[in-house]
């Protein structure tokens, strides 16, 4: 696995994706048809590189998400918007009198300071305060901090389960689950393909949803060590201490992403668990919303050439991380599903053999593809193109009359047939010499006098036929096996492409 550096969040009947300093926001209108627009992020970090340090970028971060979230939600729920709400009312009017151009940002601001006071009052205050109901019978200053952690993080399991109860959250709890599907996909080296996504995880270790749980797990800690009897004071110390806990809780999501650290596993299976009431599976119209999304803003074809790069056989190894998740998919979520039909040991055998269809699937079919110009391959391929430019024509004539893997399938059969129906001529031209009724039969059936003795005689005929084959190959006489030595193309596999080269158009 391999991180990609994007991220996104669930929109109203949409995704959100966001990479470097752009962002794209793709919604399912009401008819049916994929909206989508692309932004740029605010660059403020670019201009002020303190806002980079540790911690500090943490609470930037949060914020900036908190602003972006709110707006692109808002963009979304435009779409749904009733007619007769639209209309212009008095206090719109004196809004746009009194902040004139900026009353949309006004109103921004004035939403996430809401959202702030709402979450400090239900995840901050709401929980001290039940804690200290408790004095009379707890004496620990320790054991009430503790206490007001774990109602802290039952609250905000009460207030999910609520929430998810809403027929508009169900539904965006889908999308969330199809944007992390879509970034697991990519980050486990397989093509952002419908089929690729809906077989891969919903849960992610860099969800908002973990890094809330990680701000819960980190103020417990912080919270412990405030022993100051005043209450207004403990009060004011824990609002005071939110940007700090955010800018921890970010730096250990950070780390969660890019490691497999015993430690930092531990610590994000709580938030994974958690993501199973904020994630939910969407079908394949929600996949398609997130897919659009993704390849506005990161391009992932550019991402699988630098996965394989060190690769010896990229091709192969893309094919098996795919079978890899749709197998594992098809194990954790039951074989019903409406996603691919398969057998994973069919899966398994399939992917040992080499083909070129998962080659097939990568290159587009035609030249407007972003992947396009010369071929990448391995270095004794690359040599044989160089001395016979005539391969690629060759490749071309072995994809249509088949490999020879192929057809030495094709001609084991047709071997047999033909030895089946010497043996029948055989057979016919002894036993038809006496026999005078065998016009009056239809034709390809004849009588035979002695059948015991005709079977031994044909099984007497194959067996000698084979001894010497089946032998070589360890089988014992009579199983009936036929081998044919066709020589394979030695050059068939160096001649095989395995990735289109990005070539810049001058």
């Amino acid at each position: 696995m391999k991180p990609s550096g994007i991220g996104g969040q669930a929109v109203i009947e949409g995704i959100m994706m966001r990479n470097k300093d752009q962002y794209s926001i793709a919604v399912r209108k009401p008819d049916n048809e994929i909206e989508v627009t692309v932004r740029d992020c605010n660059q403020l970090q670019k201009k002020h590189p303190w806002l980079n340090y540790p911690i500090i970028r943490g609470v930037y971060s949060f914020v900036d998400s908190l602003v972006t979230g709110i707006s692109t939600i808002n963009y979304s729920a435009s779409f749904y918007d009733d007619p007769a709400e639209q209309k212009s009312t008095k206090a719109d009017e004196i809004g746009r009198a009194v902040f004139k151009d900026k009353l949309e940002a006004v109103l921004m601001a004035f939403t996430v300071i809401l959202s702030v006071v709402f979450a400090v009052g239900l995840f901050m205050l709401i929980p001290y305060f039940v804690s200290r109901l408790l004095t009379p019978y707890v004496s620990s200053q320790f054991l009430l901090n503790f206490i007001e952690g774990l109602v802290r993080v039952v609250l905000f399991i009460l207030y999910i389960l609520a929430i998810s109860q809403m027929k508009d959250i169900k539904r965006t709890f889908m999308y969330h689950g199809a944007e992390h599907k879509c970034i697991n996909c990519i980050e486990h080296g397989a093509r952002l393909t419908p089929e690729n996504v809906k077989n891969s995880s919903r849960y992610h270790k860099r969800c908002g949803t973990s890094f809330l749980f990680l701000v819960m797990f980190v103020s417990v800690i912080f919270f412990i060590f405030i022993r100051i009897e005043n209450t207004a004071v403990q009060l004011v110390l824990r609002i005071l201490l939110i940007p700090v806990i955010a800018g921890v809780s970010y730096e250990l999501i950070r780390w969660a992403g890019r490691s497999e650290n015993v430690f930092i596993t531990a610590l994000s299976k709580p938030g994974l668990w958690l993501q199973k009431l904020t994630t939910k599976e969407p079908d394949m119209d929600m996949i398609e919303v997130a897919i659009k999304a993704v390849e506005e803003v990161f391009d992932w074809e550019a991402f699988l050439l630098d996965y394989y790069k060190d690769t010896e056989q990229p091709v192969a190894e893309m094919a098996a991380n795919e079978a890899s998740l749709a197998i594992t998919s098809t194990i954790t979520t039951g074989a019903d599903r409406n996603t691919r039909s398969l057998n994973p040991d069919e899966v398994v055998q399939e992917n040992t053999q080499q083909t070129t269809q998962p080659e097939k699937e990568y290159i587009a079919p035609d030249d407007t593809d972003i992947l396009e110009g010369g071929q990448i391959t391995d270095a004794e391929g690359a040599k044989e193109q160089e001395k016979n430019p005539d391969s690629t024509e060759n490749s071309e004539q072995q994809s249509e009359t088949g490999s020879p893997a192929e057809n030495k399938e094709k001609s084991e059969p047709e071997s047999e047939n033909a030895d089946i129906k010497q043996q029948s001529e055989s057979q016919e031209s002894e036993a038809g010499e006496d026999d005078e009724d065998d016009d009056e039969l239809p034709e390809g059936f004849e009588i035979i006098e002695d059948p015991q003795e005709s079977v031994d005689t044909a099984a007497q005929q194959a067996s000698e036929s084979n001894l010497s084959v089946a032998s070589d190959k360890g089988l014992e006489e009579g199983d009936g096996f036929e081998f044919i030595e066709d020589e394979e193309d030695e050059d068939y596999a160096e001649e095989l492409p395995l990735f289109k080269e990005r070539v810049d158009k001058k």
